[in-house]
């Protein structure tokens, strides 16, 4: 890889973190507990390395692909080809799109490798690298160069897009299955615990996973560089969205992650770049079992649970509000007294010192 690891930087710093917990203490003498919404806050405070985190223009991705594994079955059950839910999501169709109108997130799809054309429109941003993977059970998925250059798509629009936080989703047949593969291999995790959506969940239907999924496993046992896993097994939203969130995390913009593709970009950029994953919090938008050893991998849970069984990206959507929340205990409760300054006082800059800001 050609990222430099070094361009992000870790988000500790005890004297700021110190300075965003004695603000929000002394917020609680007049407001109470807020719970899970301080810690947040304190994230959000370190992300942006102030203690008054703002906002602005921000975005959420949807990246889309199509998986060879297809071929053997895999995504059968699904409702709606990709290119239909694109169809949906840049037409408002779908909630996601309503959902992240309304609560002021900018929408953008991609299509990184659907199977069909995609019709232009204003909110798509089309850098198809193919017209989906091959099938990682026979071969590789997808080409390193193919890999690289779907990273460097995911940079190139983390460089384009306005504002300072971005929530992200990636959708596909195949798409989930993929997810587990690479996140799997890169964690150790069993395979069978990623797939497993719920006690509901067909034996049969389960059975034919393992089959077809062990079978990837076992064409690409030597991989092991996450680049090459990355390859391996698929897919092209996997990888923009891992150069997308290198890009992020070097401009300590936050990262809303959203569903099992999203994690398993996540877990191969934090191999790039260990401290991309200090700039990330997480979406939820079904209840799949898989996803929540996922999210144990960076002892998270989702901002919000609701229960929902909807398009990746949905989740992302509803817990902004939460987001903005938290920020705004930090930015918008006053405490009795003058404004305060954006950075601790032994780190204050001469010309906020100055000014009073």
């Amino acid at each position: 890889m050609t990222v430099n690891r070094s361009l992000i930087a870790p988000t500790s710093n005890p004297l700021m973190e110190q300075a965003l917990r004695d603000k929000l203490r002394r917020r609680s003498e007049t407001t109470g507990d807020l719970g899970e919404l301080e810690p947040l806050a304190v994230r959000l405070g370190l992300i942006q390395n102030t203690l008054k985190p703002r906002f602005e223009s921000p975005q959420i991705a949807i990246f889309a692909s199509d998986h060879g594994l297809a071929v053997d079955g895999i995504g059968a059950a699904v409702r709606q080809s990709t290119e239909q839910i694109v169809h949906n999501l840049l037409r408002s169709h779908l909630p996601l799109a309503v959902f992240a109108r309304i609560q002021g997130l900018e929408l953008s799809v991609v299509d990184c490798g659907v199977a069909e054309s995609v019709a232009p429109h204003p909110r798509l941003l089309a850098r198809k690298i193919a017209h989906g993977t091959r099938n990682a059970r026979v071969t590789m998925a997808m080409s390193l160069d193919q890999a690289h250059a779907a990273i460097r798509a995911g940079m190139e629009i983390a460089d384009s897009l306005p504002g300072n936080a971005i929530a992200c989703a990636g959708i596909g047949v195949g798409s989930q299955e993929s997810a587990a593969l690479v996140i799997s291999r890169l964690s150790n995790l069993n395979l069978r615990d990623l797939l497993i959506s719920g006690p509901s969940m067909a034996h049969d239907d389960l059975a034919h996973l393992q089959v077809v999924l062990q079978g990837a496993q076992s064409r690409h046992k030597e991989a092991t560089d996450p680049v090459e896993v990355l390859a391996a097994f698929g897919g092209f939203e996997i990888a923009m969205m891992v150069g997308l969130m290198l890009v992020a995390g070097s401009k300590r913009h936050l990262i809303v992650a959203d569903g099992m593709p999203a994690c398993a970009a996540v877990l191969v950029a934090s191999r790039i770049a260990p401290a991309v994953t200090d700039y990330c919090v997480y979406g939820r938008s079904h209840s799949h079992k898989g996803l929540d050893h996922a999210l144990g991998l960076f002892r998270a849970s989702a901002l919000l649970e609701l229960g929902m069984e909807a398009t990746d990206g949905t989740g992302a959507t509803l817990a902004w509000p939460l987001v903005r929340s938290a920020a705004a205990l930090l930015t918008e409760v006053a405490e009795g007294e003058e404004p305060g300054p954006t950075m601790p006082a032994p780190i204050l800059l001469d010309d906020e010192a100055d000014s009073g800001r």
